[in-house]
């Protein structure tokens, strides 16, 4: 029981981290931009693109309706959260990757307890059984 609310909990975590984001994107666009321009990215091109995948990424996670979906949008917010922490880092604003640490802690977590809280089972993500034996 205690892994089934750790997942849920988790797991909302990271998609309100992720929205959140997507709507600062909306929201303030002229700063987001920038922000990006000053991490050295191409910031016109690349914000429309990362709203999408802020919404998409963590909807296939709650809907899981595919495994193979769902593992992919975890891979995938893996990959983004740890370039976005060392992009932070890179330009020496490690005040920057908070986010990015929280949301992997976040990203972690969910991934490690899908199995324990979901009917269609990742074959990547831990066994349930071997996550109950370890949280007790």
């Amino acid at each position: 029981m205690a892994t089934t609310y750790l997942y849920w909990i988790s797991t909302a975590l990271l998609a309100l981290l992720y929205l959140a984001s997507a709507a600062l994107y909306v929201a303030k666009g002229d700063f987001v931009r920038k922000a990006q321009a000053d991490l050295g990215y191409s910031a016109p091109l690349l914000v429309p693109f990362m709203i999408a995948i802020k919404l998409l990424g963590p909807l296939a996670i709650l809907w899981h309706f595919n495994t193979a979906l769902s593992d992919l949008a975890y891979a995938g917010i893996f990959y983004h959260l740890v370039l976005s922490g060392l992009a932070h880092l890179g330009v020496r604003q490690p005040k920057g990757a908070i986010p990015a640490a929280a949301g992997l802690v976040f990203l972690l977590a969910s991934f490690a307890t899908q199995n324990a809280a979901r009917e269609l089972q990742s074959p990547y993500a831990p066994a349930a059984a071997a996550i109950r034996a370890a949280l007790g």
